[in-house]
């Protein structure tokens, strides 16, 4: 790595760091989560970079590199084909296998009546997470694996052996890039550790939304049980998978959690008691979460200002974010809040207008990253993406 781009990589991550404590860098930081815009920009398809992981890597630091970013994710189109493939994954569609070539990956929900946990096995899933997830779930998820219990196969057999050799290829190749970002680009890996509510683990992964919603119904304490059964498991993750210099946030992709997927009552007894506890064990450890809050959790902003402040850098994708930087702002460094729409499919004098108009009011005194509402894909306009990230580094200097 040149002296040059060791130094410029220290400005940026003593700039990240900085606005992610709540306090004033010299600049705005620049940390966009870009997917499938990396492949429109590199002229690759959606499918290219989904089924070669190599060609995302490479893309993301010429985005990296081009754009000047402080910080960024090492690679967002993470539904790899050569690992989905490998063990026969049913709930994510494949770019140029079950979707056009360039269509960006998609999760299916399966029905309530093929959900991959059924209603009445609550129990089992709380006696052993671990056991159920390798015994039940697992056979239910993938087309290649053999239920225990059923003569075993050869296809069974490989898709351990090639999928535990695709999830190796890809994580070393992951941990390659955060060096190429750092020697090649400058540029900060944005987040390092993954953590999910315990909530949505089930409905996201185990009920399905429509039937974890009979079940805050019929059986909610099963539901309150099964969700403190997940707590070690998740917090055990998040904390292995972090940064160990304790720079960057482990990212917390919030889903279906907040009203009106559920009530208060039920945020107040299922959703939010099985997950502060980890956040706080997080930040007993160092470590600051990323609050990636998709959708619209502004009827519980309130009840963040619970979480000891400094803990959670929260990400506005729906809310309202001067409504946001009101209520949270004095506590929490808030980042996000340029639509998507506007990245889509309007021009850069409006996305340079909105800009300006966030940047007045949100981060004046510092505590903020700029960065599109959502995950950015490839219907966002290459010159609205440089309209953003240019204006924020002329007018976004304290």
């Amino acid at each position: 790595m040149s002296e040059q781009m060791e130094k410029l990589y220290a400005e940026r991550l003593k700039r990240y760091t900085t606005a992610m404590r709540n306090e004033k860098p010299d600049m705005i930081p620049i940390r966009p989560f870009v997917a499938e815009f990396v492949a429109t920009y590199c002229g690759y398809t959606c499918q290219e970079v989904a089924h070669d992981c190599e060609k995302a890597f490479e893309a993301t630091r010429r985005c990296a590199s081009d754009f000047g970013w402080d910080a960024t994710v090492g690679n967002m189109v993470f539904v790899w084909t050569a690992l989905t493939q490998a063990i026969g994954l049913k709930y994510w569609a494949i770019p140029g296998i079950d979707l056009p070539a360039d269509v960006g990956f998609q999760y299916r929900e399966p029905s309530e009546e093929q959900s991959f946990m059924k209603p009445d096995e609550y129990d089992a899933l709380i006696a052993d997470p671990t056991g159920f997830l390798f015994n039940v779930w697992m056979p239910r998820v993938s087309t290649e694996v053999v239920e225990p219990g059923r003569p075993s196969t050869m296809r069974n057999n490989l898709s351990f052996v090639k999928g535990g050799m695709g999830m190796m290829q890809y994580f070393q190749g992951l941990s390659r890039q955060g060096e190429l970002l750092r020697t090649e680009c400058g540029c900060v890996s944005a987040i390092a550790g993954i953590l999910k509510a315990p909530f949505d683990i089930l409905a996201d992964k185990l009920r399905g939304y429509v039937g974890l919603s009979q079940d805050l119904f019929d059986c909610p304490d099963k539901v309150l049980a099964a969700c403190e059964a997940l707590m070690p498991h998740l917090t055990q993750v998040a904390l292995a998978t972090s940064d160990p210099h304790k720079q960057v946030p482990v990212s917390l992709w919030m889903h279906r959690g907040c009203v009106p997927f559920i009530s208060f009552e039920q945020f107040d007894r299922l959703f939010w008691p099985t997950l502060k506890p980890i956040i706080e064990t997080l930040w007993s450890n160092g470590l600051q979460t990323l609050f990636y809050a998709e959708g619209k959790w502004g009827a519980h902003l309130k009840t963040f200002r619970e979480l000891p402040a400094g803990s959670i850098i929260f990400h506005v994708d729906m809310d309202d974010i001067f409504e946001v930087h009101r209520v949270l702002g004095d506590r929490f460094c808030i980042s996000g809040g340029i639509p998507n729409f506007l990245l889509a499919y309007r021009s850069p004098k409006e996305v340079r207008a909105y800009c300006k108009k966030v940047i007045d009011e949100v981060a004046r005194d510092g505590g903020y990253i700029m960065d599109a509402s959502a995950i950015v894909q490839n219907d966002a306009k290459v010159e609205n993406i440089k309209a953003m990230t240019e204006f924020t580094r002329e007018y976004g200097v304290y």
